[in-house]
């Protein structure tokens, strides 16, 4: 009577934890440093991400934590081992340094994931006498495209 009562305990125990599975976003990474931007000139980045789970992803929202961030993001849902997005994109109106987020709010293991847009505004004369901005390609030439 016991071994059968210990049997449908681990029985439930792994009927629970393979329904329990769900999709899982992972970013390839959930931060990003513009460096500096000229005033007036909006920027934008895009997050990716692959969903490496086991069920379907479906993101509900992505909400800015201001108004001069606006988000886009997939509104599909993304299969288990295929690719989706969160694009965001800073107006960079107001000088000076900004650190926005965009949450993510998914039916994923993770169900709010918030993602951090970093950099400093600055006028245009100084920005364009500065280096390029992080991640930007260095290895282009000057006069190529």
């Amino acid at each position: 009577m016991k071994k059968a009562f210990s049997l449908i305990v681990v029985f439930l125990a792994f009927a629970t934890v393979s329904f329990a599975q769900k999709g899982v976003i992972k970013f390839t990474k959930e931060s990003h440093d513009f460096g500096k931007v000229p005033q007036g000139t909006p920027v934008t980045h895009t997050f990716e991400f692959t969903n490496t789970g086991t069920d379907p992803v479906v993101i509900s929202q992505a909400t800015p934590s201001c108004g001069c961030t606006t988000p886009d993001w997939t509104k599909s849902a993304v299969m288990p081992g295929q690719k989706g997005f969160v694009k965001a994109t800073y107006n960079a109106a107001s000088m000076g340094s900004f650190n926005k987020n965009v949450t993510v709010v998914s039916n994923g293991e993770r169900s709010s994931i918030p993602l951090t847009l970093t950099g400093e505004v600055v006028s245009k004369e100084t920005a364009a006498a500065s280096p390029a901005a992080p991640g930007a390609d260095k290895n282009k030439k000057k006069g190529t495209r």
